[in-house]
């Protein structure tokens, strides 16, 4: 117990992951129920919550009806009502495929403080498969580096999060990449390989710092997919992205190229936290207008202070 409460009061450290780290968030995830419906994720979503969820022991919800789906199972009152064909859905039926979008790409190896924006999106990536694992569900993931990226079809079996966890790790431990020529997933790409691999009512988590994030190509794909699935995205941004530093010269590198920042004139900073709040303000926006839950992370938060307020109830 005091191991496990140390290992959540802490936010993640380092350059690179270390898989001890990455298997350590099991013990974490087992305080996490990803089928909940907080309040609290409902908010995100700028949505209203209830704790109604309809009548009788077995029925959770009624959604769309996709083939494939038990068409004893049709709500033939809320199809007549809308017009489109509905389907009921009951708790013993709650298993679904969850699939993990984590970006390893080099704008997400930066950090200021406490660990690489990679470091902290791929312990926040490893949580969610291990309480998909501990709910019984299916775990995919994609995970995009910057030379390549890995697509794991969705499984339920510790294998399959162990597998994720080990791709996960080699494509951490590749960056910075240095090579002259990105070969890897754009954001745009990553959103079809999305659509491509994702079956109705998978529950989908992107988790990225969307430095590429541009509402008019991106929105409709995300659009897309939050109609057919459950679909949550987490932010990751490091303290000194929103504030710019003290006046001075500053350094900066990728690995391969060197570029300076004058902080010490007054326009140069409002502009360097313009630029990030332009960003957020777009994200916010567009998950607002299609109810889709952004969660906002910071590299000095722990995990699961993130996690425990949104997916705390356990079933």
């Amino acid at each position: 117990m005091m191991r496990t409460q140390a290992i959540s009061s802490r936010a993640p450290q380092g350059a690179h992951c270390r898989l001890d780290a990455l298997l350590a968030t099991r013990y974490l995830a087992r305080n996490l129920n990803l089928h909940a419906r907080s309040p609290a994720l409902a908010l995100l979503a700028g949505q209203q919550s209830s704790s109604r969820r309809g009548r009788g022991l077995d029925f959770d919800e009624v959604r769309k009806y996709y083939p494939g789906d038990d068409v004893r199972s049709i709500d033939w009152r809320v199809t007549a009502r809308t017009g489109d064909a509905h389907t009921k859905l009951f708790k013993e039926e709650r298993e679904r495929p969850v699939l993990i979008a984590v970006d390893q790409r080099n704008s997400l190896f930066f950090g200021s403080q406490t660990c690489m924006k990679s470091v902290w999106a791929a312990e926040f990536s490893a949580t969610i498969a291990w309480a998909a694992l501990e709910n019984g569900d299916r775990i995919g993931g994609l995970i995009a580096g910057q030379a390549e990226h890995c697509e794991l079809r969705p499984k339920a079996s510790r294998s399959s999060v162990l597998h994720f966890l080990q791709n996960l790790l080699a494509l951490n431990q590749a960056l910075p990449d240095q090579s002259k020529k990105s070969t890897g997933l754009d954001f745009t790409e990553q959103l079809l390989a999305l659509r491509r691999i994702s079956r109705p009512g998978t529950h989908i988590f992107i988790v990225s710092d969307f430095a590429d994030y541009a509402s008019q190509q991106h929105l409709p794909h995300l659009s897309y997919l939050a109609r057919h699935n459950r679909l949550t995205l987490c932010m990751i941004s490091d303290p000194m992205e929103a504030v710019a530093p003290p006046p001075g010269y500053y350094q900066f590198t990728d690995g391969d190229t060197i570029a300076g920042l004058d902080t010490g004139s007054a326009p140069v900073r409002e502009a360097y936290v313009q630029t990030f709040q332009n960003r957020l303000d777009t994200l916010r926006a567009d998950c607002l207008k299609t109810a889709i839950p952004l969660i906002e992370a910071k590299t000095t938060d722990a995990v699961m202070e993130v996690l425990q307020p949104l997916f705390g109830a356990r079933r």
